[in-house]
């Protein structure tokens, strides 16, 4: 079947399948934190921990009874409610930051073929508009992909790449003026418009700059840039995203998730810093029908691995495609005549962060 034929087929589907599942008006903010933020410094924290584990920051309460996240998100620990945070993250692939980019985003590994972004699948899918800002990722190391293309479903499917600008308006001062601040606040005003993928790299590498990247030696970040700037950058942008969508009724219809490439290592390493660690790692979802106020899944005693319901890229992108009416029954038209799974198969959706 040519791909002309293909998508001609519309929602009449193969083998007998529907392309697109129920109607959804649920659109997606896709936060990449690029770097890999540390489970233990951020939204996984062990303060009963040996010294050389639980690192320099202490838990805060929450406004929901239980809930404990690091005190360099004190804005954040305001709005509890509003988000779920899963700590049993892992991947199995390589501990680079670009293979971490393509698992998180696609939900695989690109070895000999490179998969499409799931904004990228939505545009073919349901001619929706996908949108990448406020640039590209750049280097990060190894020289690959970073899950951000339209892959074999070819380059009319790619995200749009657009800068954001400083808005100058009353809501620019909820998300702070950094450039991540700024690009949250352009991806809720074009949601609001009608798109409804939109990916915000906070930022474009890990060389030279302040990141979630804390090697704690040069040209990577201190532990210190946690507190120092990282954490209040993310702490500001990210509530005055979830204050701006409730404000305007739109929380119950975008789903926006956090999520870096992997965790870091949770025995500080020589430097004062922690190093890249698949193994275990907490992402952050909240709206398009995400019951807030919820932690699922759990680490061991030291952040190293997950202890309860262990959740791989894959499930992530099952739960993503649910949200947005994308059945996982779906094929893609791949190289050759061949049909892709939209997910690895077998791969299920997190039916309890919608319960």
């Amino acid at each position: 079947m040519r791909r002309r034929e293909f998508l001609q087929a519309g929602a009449m589907g193969l083998a007998g399948l529907p392309l697109s599942g129920k109607p959804s008006d649920v659109s997606c903010i896709l936060l990449m934190l690029v770097g890999g933020p540390s489970q233990l410094d951020t939204w996984d924290m062990k303060p009963e921990a040996p010294s050389e584990y639980r690192g320099p920051f202490r838990p805060i309460r929450t406004n929901v009874p239980g809930m404990e996240i690091s005190e360099i998100f004190p804005r954040m620990a305001r709005h509890a409610d509003k988000y779920a945070l899963i700590r049993s993250v892992y991947h199995d692939g390589p501990s680079f930051h670009d293979s971490g980019h393509q698992l998180m985003q696609t939900g695989r590994l690109h070895e000999d073929l490179e998969h499409p972004h799931p904004g990228s699948v939505l545009s073919m899918l349901q001619g929706a508009e996908s949108v990448v800002l406020p640039f590209p990722i750049g280097n990060t190391g190894g020289n690959m992909t970073h899950g951000q293309g339209a892959g074999y479903l070819g380059s009319e499917y790619a995200p749009k790449f657009i800068g954001a600008g400083h808005s100058g308006s009353a809501a620019s001062a909820g998300y702070g003026n950094s450039q991540f601040g700024q690009s949250c606040l352009t991806a809720r005003k074009l949601v609001e418009s009608g798109t409804r993928f939109v990916t915000v790299n906070m930022f474009e590498t890990v060389f030279g700059e302040t990141t979630w990247d804390i090697h704690g030696s040069a040209p990577f970040s201190p532990i210190s840039c946690y507190r120092d700037q990282v954490g209040p950058m993310f702490d500001q942008a990210y509530s005055g995203l979830l204050e701006d969508l409730s404000q305007r009724g739109m929380l119950s219809t975008t789903l926006v998730v956090a999520m870096g490439e992997f965790g870091r290592s949770p025995k500080i390493n020589p430097s004062g810093g922690r190093d890249h660690w698949p193994h275990c790692s907490t992402i952050v979802m909240a709206g398009g029908g995400i019951r807030g106020g919820q932690i699922y899944g759990s680490s061991d005693r030291n952040g190293a691995e997950p202890k309860e319901h262990p959740v791989n890229p894959a499930m992530i992108a099952a739960t993503i495609y649910s949200a947005l009416g994308v059945p996982l029954s779906t094929a893609l038209p791949g190289p050759s005549g061949s049909f892709i799974p939209v997910v690895e198969p077998g791969a299920r959706p997190i039916t309890a962060l919608f319960s």
